[in-house]
């Protein structure tokens, strides 16, 4: 038996709750990340210090016990690297647990190195400024107080550095170049990753006001589908009724005697069926999944069955085909996606256009449609606002929204809508739709 692997119902729904669960997801891991990455520069930058402070200016330090503290921040650092490897989103909770490894971290290393008479003291601040940045407001304050029990605790319980007191001699004394040293420190460091997670938090706000203005969007089209569904139903009675005189007309003696009149006639029945069709697709789509309104076929079959239907219910004076698809896979097309085609073809028929040309073909696990025309091009305003509702050239009300609709049906599915300028003059849509939303599996 085959069945569609389209999605299930409200696929849009799913789609956005997934995509701002994946939003925080990434933004959380960089900001881990790049505390993992400071976490080795303090490694580095210690051990650098307690080399130089013992062997260069020949400072008395407990080196043993401060290995331990260090090799203690090596291994979590390392057990950090593993853990945020795997695909679990990043809490405030675990933030502060990090920060606060940091702090105790600093605050050892300083007991064992002269506590507050230490200038790498001011280090504090490092770990204060960057938990303003990523952590909520209670947690922020939590790490300013115990920062603060730390160096009140320092100042009581830490043995002073044995150093002179010759802060009298400026920048020859070597506890004010340990302050200068600090300060570079201090400020390199808040200046490179300040900058790296302000990024990503405006990354990360972009990609959620454009999630948002997606939903604006698909609710915009919930409320065109039902006043559509709602004028398709209303639709239905008068075109039963202008069929049914049609082919009264057609079998009247004055009117098969004027074979211009039965070819006119011809001609608004064929108009007639293109009306009622669309109500049908309307009716068929209206508050169902794709699957259900899906019809079973195949890609070079069902391209060149709608390529036949619009082009005969068309007043197109020169239209050109090409269908690159070499292996002709079974697929499910429904209302929807016909009809987004259409809008797109039609979009380029009403450019004005005395070509249009689609050409199809497979790239890769995508369904690529592209759509030409000669007539003037998407002016740059257009451009620059593709997709959004009532942006048209046209100058009629309401204009615009063919490509709104076709748009968000391939965003829904997966796929994208392109446009752009052709060389030689005219507009370019691009559709891509992937196979893995329309294709067939057995099972």
């Amino acid at each position: 038996m085959t069945e569609a692997t389209a999605p299930g119902r409200d696929p849009s729904r799913r789609w956005r709750a997934a995509s701002a669960a994946d939003v925080e997801y990434v933004a959380g891991h960089k900001n881990m990340l790049q505390l993992i990455e400071l976490r080795w520069i303090a490694v580095i930058g210690q051990v650098t210090t307690i080399a130089g402070a013992i062997l260069v200016f020949d400072v008395p330090l407990p080196l043993v016990q401060m290995l331990e503290v260090l090799a203690c921040l090596i291994a979590f650092n390392v057990a950090s690297h593993l853990r945020w490897h795997e695909h679990r989103p990043v809490t405030n909770s675990e933030l502060f647990l990090a920060l606060l490894v940091d702090v105790a971290s600093l605050t050892m290393q300083l007991y064992l190195s002269g506590g507050t008479s230490n200038p790498f003291a001011f280090l504090y601040l490092l770990q204060v400024i960057l938990s303003a940045v990523l952590l909520e407001a209670w947690s922020t304050w939590t790490i300013v107080g115990i920062t603060l029990a730390c160096l009140a605790g320092l100042s009581i319980f830490a043995q002073p550095l044995p150093l002179p007191l010759d802060h009298g001699r400026g920048i020859a004394s070597l506890y004010v170049q340990g302050m200068l040293l600090c300060f570079v420190l201090d400020a390199a460091l808040l200046v490179i990753f300040i900058l790296r997670i302000t990024n990503t938090l405006k990354t990360r706000a972009a990609q959620l006001a454009d999630l948002r203005q997606r939903a604006a969007e698909e609710e915009h089209i919930v409320r065109m589908g039902l006043l559509a569904s709602g004028a398709a139903h209303e639709l239905g009675t008068p075109l039963a009724t202008l069929s049914v005189i049609l082919g009264d007309w057609k079998r009247m003696p004055e009117f098969k005697e004027n074979p211009d009149l039965i070819e006119e006639i011809s001609e608004m029945e064929t108009q007639l069926k293109r009306c009622k069709s669309i109500v049908s697709g309307i009716l068929l789509s209206a508050g169902e999944a794709r699957g259900e309104s899906a019809r079973r076929t195949t890609i070079r079959t069902f391209l060149d069955e709608l390529v036949q239907e619009w082009r005969a219910s068309r007043p197109v004076r020169d239209f050109s085909y090409v269908n690159r698809i070499a292996q002709d896979l079974p697929v499910a097309f429904d209302s929807a996606l016909r009809q987004m085609i259409d809008n797109v073809l039609d979009n380029a028929l009403e450019a004005p256009s005395d070509w249009v040309g689609l050409e199809a073909r497979l790239e890769a696990g995508t369904l690529v449609l592209e759509v030409a025309d000669r007539g003037p091009g998407f002016a740059p305003a257009i451009l620059a606002q593709f997709g959004k509702p009532y942006q048209s050239s046209k100058g009629r009300p309401g204009g615009g929204l063919g490509l709104f609709l076709a748009v968000n049906v391939a965003r829904t599915l997966g796929g994208s809508v392109a446009a752009a300028n052709r060389p030689e003059g005219g507009a370019l849509v691009t559709l891509r739709l992937p196979l893995s939303a329309i294709a067939l599996r057995q099972e």
